[in-house]
C-alpha cells in the first residue's frame, strides 16, 4: 500500500487543525485516509501527517491542485510543504 507523508511547520496548531478536519471529505474523495497526525514534542506547530493512499496518481492530483495554496495560507502553513509518495 503506498502512504502520503507531509511535514510542514504552522503558525497555530489548533487553528491548523480546524481547517485540516474541515477538508476530511475532500480527501477521502483524493484516496486519502488520514491515519496518523504528529506534533514535534519540541515545538508543537511542527506537524507531520501520515495518510494511506488508494491511488497514487489520484492523490497527486489533489496535493499539487491550484486549491492547495489557499488551504495553506487559510490554516497558517508558514513553510513550502515536505511531500513524500511512499511505497
Amino acid at each position: 500500500m503506498p502512504y502520503l507523508l507531509v511535514h510542514h511547520k504552522v503558525a497555530d496548531f489548533a487553528k491548523w487543525k480546524r481547517v485540516f478536519d474541515s477538508h476530511a471529505a475532500a480527501q477521502q474523495q483524493a484516496g486519502l485516509r488520514v491515519m496518523h497526525v504528529l506534533r514535534n514534542v519540541e515545538d508543537p506547530n511542527d506537524v507531520v501527517m501520515l495518510f494511506a493512499v488508494e491511488d497514487v496518481e489520484r492523490a497527486k492530483s489533489f496535493v499539487y491542485s491550484p486549491q492547495v495554496p489557499g488551504a495553506k495560507e487559510e490554516s497558517g502553513v508558514l513553510d513550502v510543504p515536505n511531500i513524500y509518495f511512499l511505497r
